[in-house]
């Protein structure tokens, strides 16, 4: 809800920030979001020296004195301009009522107002001779638009120029958000009057490939030392410039590292290039999966909140969101995700606050309708959160099917040599946290950072900076910056091993499927698995490489099976450049109800296979000694 402070500035015309984007009535909610190239956004803040900030708030909470204190600290001369606040100073600059009262005339006019207050103020800033007219985040008038382009102004709708310029000058990278900047030049820190000589990373015009993402998302060269290949930050802190600059990191008014529990140069690297893997707008990585499943869960969840989640979910989610997730308070109804009407007659209900699934699950393959669940969340206003740990970005891309928020297991497929723990978690940038009350610790005052309403403050940035600001802040599970680099190094060869692991985990099916000792194979990728048709529109490339099948003989039989492996390690882990084997009845599953176990797809006879790396015929004849 808005603070009285904001409840009174709305009176007189001023509602700082978002909050007209945030509410059901909005009228941005209706219109597409205007699209800019980075090249034109960069002419303009390289041409820009003054600025007056239509809509300035003297509260260090509020949106415009983030973007204020960011902007001068550029270089850039701001004049606040509120007609409530007017005489005072705002971060040492007089307030004036209009702009007609300003000292001199400036460059562009920042507006913080509601969207049908745009007009107004785009014509004053017409008469006063301005040359750019930018609408802040979630303000959009095209008809003002069209008036100020007519009359040779350049337009900025539904953009923040903080948040784009920290994007450009590779600051924004520094928490793992998106930053689309693909560059083999070393980046540094921009200021408004070397923004023309100082050539933020050259912007690659063309979409690039999944490889090439894989490879350059995030990593551009080290800006201090130049070097190539992504260092290590071994630090816990970082040092302040000064007494101002430690404030404004500490009020998330600028961008940088305070301390490495919240966020580290090398794990900032992995964060965005997950992201831009996921085609998601930030990352927040964790120290495993399970932590990042919980850090996704933190802003969403009060006590007494529900759940919703697959049945056939990996056996150690199942425990956590079942049992230890209720020492918070939070509820988990676990539904058949194979019946999308139990799924839609469960997410009914206001204390239901996500749907929690996975694209290809552990350990029995199956595939969940993506589209079909995310049509139920948005039914009701809530997020739909899809592990994609089995399948990898190159594999399943959730997001581009309506998942709202993507975790990870980084310690399987991402890392890849079974060396590195981690999890992560990657925000759409999609979620429109203010729809209605349900999530009050990002579309309201969040007692855990002064009263911030994150949503309002950061708009599409407000979950991954909830993530790093208040979930890694407070629980602290923070990735290794080591773990961090060897992930990194993982996903510079996701592609070809993917391509890898599916061929091989294919060859291994159809060996199996038609062996004497096996009764049943669960893989996707044959063409008679009742997911062949999922697999088809969400996996196109393949149906990953870890699968089921029933050894003939059940528990027993499997137990013996595994300990005659000799290639396969038998080991509680996936997704590793070595072939590995499980029993789940006795190991990953074993804390779960026989009904729970077989629900998961972890029966007795149920044999779990890691397809890794190795020579085919190698992996096959080891199958074979181990099946006599």
């Amino acid at each position: 809800m808005p603070t009285k402070e904001s409840a009174h500035l709305s009176r007189n015309g001023y509602l700082f920030g978002l909050a007209n984007k945030m509410t059901p009535t909005s009228t941005h909610a209706s219109l597409s979001k205007p699209s800019y190239s980075d090249d034109f956004i960069k002419s303009i803040l390289a041409d820009v020296k003054t600025i007056a900030m239509v809509g300035a708030s003297p509260s260090w909470t509020r949106p415009s004195y983030f973007a204020m204190k960011y902007l001068q600290s550029k270089g850039y001369k701001v004049f606040p301009v509120n007609p409530v606040a007017a005489g005072q100073e705002i971060l040492g600059e007089v307030v004036y009522p209009n702009l007609d009262e300003l000292p001199e005339q400036v460059d562009m006019v920042d507006i913080f107002r509601k969207s049908e207050d745009a007009g107004e103020i785009t014509d004053q800033a017409i008469l006063h001779g301005a040359k750019i007219i930018w609408m802040q985040l979630g303000v959009i008038n095209k008809e003002a638009a069209a008036r100020a382009e007519k009359k040779g102004l350049r337009v900025v709708m539904d953009r923040c120029p903080k948040i784009e310029f920290s994007r450009l000058f590779g600051e924004l990278s520094w928490h793992g958000f998106n930053s689309k900047v693909i560059s083999s030049k070393r980046r540094s820190k921009g200021i408004a009057e070397q923004s023309t000589h100082s050539n933020p990373a050259k912007i690659v015009t063309a979409k690039p490939g999944f490889e090439t993402k894989a490879i350059h998302s995030g990593a551009s060269p080290d800006p201090t030392t130049g070097a190539r290949s992504t260092p290590i930050y071994q630090t816990t802190a970082y040092v302040f410039d000064d007494a101002d600059h430690a404030a404004s990191l500490f009020n998330l008014q600028t961008f940088g590292n305070i301390y490495s529990r919240l966020s580290n140069p090398t794990t900032a690297v992995l964060e965005e290039k997950i992201s831009s893997l996921e085609n998601g707008r930030g990352a927040t990585c964790t120290a495993s999966g399970h932590s990042a499943q919980l850090l996704a869960l933190l802003p969403i969840m009060d006590p007494g909140d529900t759940l919703i989640a697959s049945t056939k979910l990996y056996g150690g989610s199942i425990t956590q969101f079942g049992k230890t997730f209720k020492k918070f308070n939070w509820n988990c109804k676990f539904v058949d995700f194979d019946d999308v009407i139990s799924v839609e007659e469960a997410a009914n209900g206001s204390s239901v606050k996500a749907i929690f699934g996975e694209s290809l699950a552990n350990p029995g393959g199956v595939i969940s309708d993506i589209d079909a669940l995310s049509s139920i969340a948005k039914s009701v206003g809530i997020p739909l959160i899809i592990d994609n740990t089995m399948a990898t970005p190159f594999l399943c891309q959730p997001i581009q099917h309506g998942a709202d928020i993507v975790v990870h297991s980084t310690t399987k497929f991402l890392s890849g040599h079974g060396n590195a723990m981690g999890g992560a978690i990657v925000d759409s940038g999609t979620f429109d946290w203010a729809q209605n009350d349900k999530y009050p610790s990002l579309a309201q005052p969040e007692e855990a950072y002064h009263g911030l309403n994150f949503y309002e403050s950061f708009g599409d940035l407000a979950y991954t900076t909830y993530g790093h600001a208040v979930g890694l802040r407070d629980l602290g599970p923070t990735m290794a910056p080591m773990n961090a680099y060897l992930t990194i190094m993982g996903i510079e060869t996701l592609a070809l091993r993917m391509e890898k692991h599916v061929a091989n985990a294919e060859v291994v099916a159809n060996y199996l499927d038609n062996h004497e000792k096996v009764s049943w194979v669960s893989y996707a990728g044959l063409e008679e698995s009742k997911y062949f048709h999922l697999a088809t529109k969400y996996l196109p490339r393949g149906a990953g490489s870890v699968f089921t099948f029933g050894i003939k003989g059940g528990y027993d039989a499997g137990v013996e099976f595994v300990e005659k492996c000799q290639l396969l390690s038998h080991l509680a882990n996936i997704g590793d450049t070595r072939s590995l084997v499980l029993h789940p009845a006795s190991t990953t599953h074993r804390q779960l109800t026989d009904t729970q176990r077989i629900s998961a797809g972890a029966g007795d006879d149920v044999i779990r296979l890691s397809i890794g790396l190795e020579t085919v015929e190698d992996i096959i004849a080891d199958l074979a000694q181990a099946l006599r």
